[in-house]
């Protein structure tokens, strides 16, 4: 391009469409073709460029999955001690046999296969997945749907009237708001067969109004007599969830929890079973503007009977997970939604004296799929021989990540910041991941 004309015109950025028909038609077009390509070179990065997740699904194996019967197989090795592999519709990509399902979706799903942490037991483990740190007496940190809510906070007040976090079928380990607040705890519900509970009123309307009424002149004296407030309002924070509950209670939005006009069809697609079910009520909730769902399928500690079990919850699993994928896909809701799956460990290698595997934190998997994740990738390898004595597990791997790594990815999908320091309430700063997005999964 002539290095006056660009001078004279300003950068590319501000060269607008009409300025270009314009000279194009009292110039000709011999001129135009290079600054034409280049324009359309930046038309079509900005299109590829995707835009930020805005809803995260979790499906919570809690217990620890085995990888070598579900993401990574090792057939015919000794460590796969009879477990079989299927093909996925992604050339040289394997999953466990009875991912039968899920298989089909791999092109949306990419597997990260060498994960690491130095948890081994099961609370600290659980703790370390979800926040993306290691337990700390004098800290409790937040977990990652409780970061995305409240750096999200802003852009929902006044259009989500339903709680942003919720726990699905939990167990003693629900997500929690850790430093930044009880109020970023997840919302947990059962089955979503069954109504959620006590958002009804038991009593008529203006004895509930005298209720409330009495209620709110209660906490706010009593919190207040304490000191105890919100620091930023005059408020207590009994009072805010308080009014959130009463907008809950009279909000609409209320119907996405419930799922019984969803056609026999469609529900039988996802499993009649509460994992299934819940999976089924994400859709409905982030489609409505919940920002985090988490959907807890537990059992997997299996120190005995390993396949047998195992088996039995993958065939929960396949069909919810599958059909999870596929209707996000069908709604246009993938892209804008990343769907994480895993548990807190993995399994070991090598089988027990009664047929179980124990746990296993030195390479192990997670699944993601959407929300700007690109599909039908494997990071990373665990070994198909690992020793059985060694000082240095990590050097099995090959592109080994510590569990950290995920929630750094995780935080880059939805845009968010994964260096920033939050102030926690006794004024330590601590930031909210000390992991590095893994490039090869994001687009």
């Amino acid at each position: 391009m002539n290095e006056n004309f660009a001078n004279g015109c300003g950068s590319l950025e501000h060269f607008s469409r009409r300025s270009v028909l314009k000279m194009a038609g009292l110039s000709g077009l011999s001129w135009l073709t290079p600054l034409a390509t280049t324009l359309a070179q930046q038309e079509e990065q900005k299109k590829d460029k995707k835009a930020p997740a805005k809803s995260l699904i979790i499906l919570w194996l809690e217990g620890a999955p085995s990888q070598l019967e579900t993401f990574d197989p090792h057939p015919g090795t000794e460590i796969a001690a009879g477990s079989k592999a299927r093909k996925t519709n992604v050339k040289g990509i394997q999953l466990g046999r009875a991912l039968e399902q899920t298989a089909e979706q791999m092109d949306s799903i990419s597997i990260v296969r060498s994960l690491h942490s130095k948890e081994g037991d099961h609370e600290r483990a659980i703790y370390n997945v979800k926040t993306g740190w290691n337990p700390d007496p004098t800290l409790k940190h937040p977990a990652v749907g409780s970061v995305i809510c409240h750096n999200t906070q802003k852009a929902d007040k006044g259009v989500v009237e339903i709680p942003r976090h919720i726990s699905i079928v939990p167990t003693n380990s629900p997500a929690r708001g850790g430093f930044l607040g009880d109020q970023y705890d997840a919302f947990k519900i059962g089955d979503p067969k069954n109504p959620v509970a006590d958002v009804k009123a038991n009593v008529d309307e203006r004895r509930f109004k005298t209720r409330i009424d009495d209620l709110k002149n209660f906490v706010d004296r009593k919190f207040a007599n304490r000191r105890i407030k919100k620091m930023a309002g005059s408020r207590t924070l009994g009072g805010h969830n308080l009014d959130a509950a009463l907008r809950m209670m009279s909000s609409d939005q209320l119907k996405a929890f419930d799922i019984s006009k969803v056609s026999k069809q469609r529900a039988a697609a996802f499993g009649d079973t509460a994992f299934g079910r819940g999976c089924l009520a994400a859709i409905q909730l982030i489609q409505t503007g919940v920002r985090c769902v988490e959907i807890t399928l537990s059992g997997w500690d299996t120190h005995a009977n390993n396949h047998e079990l195992q088996n039995n919850l993958i065939k929960i699993l396949d069909p919810a997970y599958a059909s999870l994928i596929r209707e996000l896909k069908e709604q246009g809701l993938l892209d804008s939604t990343l769907v994480v799956c895993g548990g807190e460990f993995g399994r070991t290698p090598y089988m027990n004296a009664v047929g179980g595997r124990d746990h296993w934190p030195h390479g192990f998997s997670i699944a993601l799929a959407g929300g700007g994740i690109k599909g039908g990738r494997v990071i990373g390898e665990t070994s198909p021989t690992p020793k059985r004595e060694t000082k240095n597990r990590v050097a099995e791997l090959k592109d080994p990540h510590p569990i950290e790594d995920i929630h750094a990815t995780i935080f880059s999908a939805f845009g968010i910041d994964y260096t920033h320091e939050f102030d926690t309430p006794i004024g330590r700063p601590m930031a909210i991941s000390k992991g590095t997005p893994i490039k090869g999964l994001l687009s």
